[in-house]
């Protein structure tokens, strides 16, 4: 019997992204942030989550992309590291997709830069790819280049 793993999905910008469901504490709707001063970029700020800070991080910036248009606003996806928890800014929260192990492949050699550190990896689905968030490096701030 093949190993399944669970992925939420997030949509951003084109890109379709799956994030390890184990390692979600919570989705969200947009909350206000506190700026921090001489933050960089990618860190959009602080949201006060029942009382926890917990520092939001722009995947759009993390992976080059240009800015939400208009007034829409992210979602966040509260995610838990080894060691902190952050929330991770996305254009749209999709579905749950359960995944065989061995349809999972290696970034293809096309991708390059900071995209290649950030995915660990695409699942080809009937109609596009699933991007698998390299959970990790994506919640580390000194991965960036």
């Amino acid at each position: 019997m093949s190993k399944t793993q669970q992925f939420c999905t997030v949509q951003l910008a084109d890109l379709y992204i799956g994030i390890e469901v184990e390692r979600i504490q919570e989705v969200i709707r947009y909350q206000d942030m506190t700026r921090v001063p001489l933050a960089p970029p990618e860190i959009r700020g602080l949201i006060n989550l029942r009382g926890q800070l917990v520092t939001a991080i722009d995947l759009r910036h993390r992976f080059a992309l240009p800015k939400l248009e208009g007034d829409r606003l992210p979602m966040n996806v509260v995610v838990r590291g080894d060691d902190a928890i952050v929330s991770f800014l996305v254009d749209e929260i999709g579905e749950v997709l359960e995944l065989q192990e061995e349809d999972f492949e290696p970034p293809p050699e096309t991708c390059l830069g900071i995209t290649k550190d950030l995915i660990r990896g695409v699942y080809k689905l009937k109609d596009r790819l699933c991007l698998i968030l390299n959970t990790d490096r994506a919640m580390n701030v000194k991965t960036i280049g």
